[in-house]
């Protein structure tokens, strides 16, 4: 008697190596479908916004691929989970449908009526551990809360020691024939009319493949300078991973291992590694906080922080999200964004310190901003950074945190190269004008083609007045407990 087949449901996870669900239903020797269920009807899941709409397409194309050559093929669906899975087990007879978790309310409520509808029509669910290094419900403290604090998380996570081998990618997956399936444009995940996806099209390939090549040529050189050289925006000094792990084409554990293991081969790596794996857990960390605290994107970690008095400024909220702001690094920043779906770390912490602090812009409108227009926009992290630079989330920036934009330009891109690639009015101005064109002489605005107001913008807020405003507020806060 031939064995049922088992459906593989990827989620979170659109890569064949480390895959914990299709190695197991692998591993049986039987029939194998592998499938991705495109749903927006579930309760509980936030849509993706449109960049990584685009990525994702990207990705789906790259792991059918993969499948195809190993003799298989990716089933695509459109619907709620629960449904289409039901559905999809009964056109093949299948045993069981194995998943990955996703460590989140929304997903782990969606997986909840999924196992439910199988279990109903006597199909089997098998769920496996995957997205994270430490399962969030093991990290509670006495008092049943989640870590709050970055440092002793990260260091109870070092302490737990390496987590498991990252799985190998199955040698055969016995294929099902004659299985209905969308195709990818059928999503409609891409935009058309207009298509503003071609900065990211020359920016990134999404894939597996891509991944772990990049984390093979970062381990090989830049990860030597990543703890001295990260928070520059001029220079390709860190992995450029993010987008990746969040469609899961690498896992945390993938990268884990190849990080110890580089630092083993190469001990004056260390330094770098250790920084880079903290990057990871504050990655983990966002997930964790978003595990206990659900509405990580919508609701101030700490209540205290709710009488906040935000301003509704629509004007300055589409000059910062055109990079009109007049603070060169933000603008940079902000087109970097917009062209390529990404922004360096550094300028993203400057750019939302201008938003919430000098412009008293709740910090809701600039993570949903995020979301929309990054390829790597994060459920915990996105939300968990920008509560971070506003002072309502964990282990917050002190309130006293004003970035001043001038200076971070002037110490994170001294030379002015990044500013020049991405505000391109400004690239006749010297090193020590270019972070501040205001303060250039007539004729050196004249020499440098720039004319304030006009080419370029004068700045939106002074720095002083923004940071005195924010400290007041902030101040207000504290009067009012």
């Amino acid at each position: 008697m031939s064995p049922t087949p088992i459906i593989v449901w990827f989620r979170e996870s659109l890569r064949l190596s480390d895959h914990p669900a299709l190695y197991a239903a692998a591993q049986t020797g039987g029939p194998v479908v592998c499938s991705y269920i495109y749903d927006q009807e579930s309760p509980g899941l936030r849509q993706l916004g449109g960049a990584t709409q685009w990525w994702l397409a990207q990705s789906l194309r790259a792991l059918r691929a993969e499948l195809q050559a190993l003799g298989t093929d990716l089933v695509i669906r459109r619907g709620p989970a629960a449904k289409v899975l039901g559905q999809l087990a009964r056109e093949t007879e299948a045993g069981a449908v194995y998943w990955n978790d996703v460590a989140q309310a929304g997903p782990r409520g969606v997986a909840a009526s999924v196992e439910a509808g199988l279990g109903d029509i006597g199909v089997a669910s098998r769920v496996f551990p995957d997205d994270l290094l430490v399962d969030p419900a093991t990290m509670s403290g006495k008092d049943g809360r989640g870590p709050r604090v970055f440092t002793p998380f990260w260091k109870r996570v070092l302490a737990l020691g390496d987590p498991a081998k990252p799985l190998p990618t199955p040698v055969r997956l016995p294929p099902v024939a004659g299985i209905a399936s969308l195709g990818i444009h059928e999503l409609a995940l891409e935009p058309t009319r207009p298509d503003w996806a071609g900065g990211l099209r020359t920016t990134w390939q999404p894939g597996e493949r891509t991944a772990q090549q990049r984390l093979r040529g970062f381990l090989e050189s830049a990860v030597s300078s990543y703890a001295a050289d990260r928070d520059r925006p001029d220079i390709d000094a860190t992995s450029r991973l993010s987008p990746h792990l969040r469609f899961g084409e690498i896992s945390p554990r993938q990268i884990w291992h190849a990080a110890r293991f580089a630092a083993e081969e190469r001990p004056a790596l260390a330094k770098g590694i250790d920084k880079f794996l903290s990057e990871v857990g504050w990655r983990e960390f966002s997930r964790h906080l978003l595990y206990n605290n659900p509405d990580l994107a919508t609701r101030n970690l700490q209540p205290s922080f709710d009488p906040f008095p935000w301003t509704q400024d629509d004007a300055a909220l589409a000059a910062w999200q055109r990079g009109q702001t007049g603070y060169p690094i933000v603008d940079a920043g902000m087109r970097e964004l917009w062209h390529t779906g990404s922004m360096h770390n550094r300028v993203r912490m400057v750019a939302a310190s201008l938003l919430v602090k000098h412009l008293l812009i709740d910090w809701r409108q600039g993570e949903q901003w995020f979301w929309d227009t990054l390829v790597d926009a994060d459920a915990g992290s996105n939300p968990a950074s920008w509560q971070w630079v506003a002072g309502s989330g964990a282990d917050a920036a002190p309130y006293f945190r004003v970035f001043n934009p001038v200076l971070q330009g002037e110490k994170f891109d001294a030379n002015g190269s990044y500013v020049r690639r991405w505000v391109p009015e400004l690239s006749r101005l010297p090193a020590g004008l270019i972070h501040q064109p205001w303060a250039a002489k007539p004729l050196e605005l004249a020499e440098a083609g720039v004319t304030l107001g006009r080419s370029y913008p004068a700045p939106i807020v002074d720095h002083k007045h923004g940071r005195e405003r924010a400290l007041a507020a902030y101040a207000s806060l504290r009067t009012s407990d």
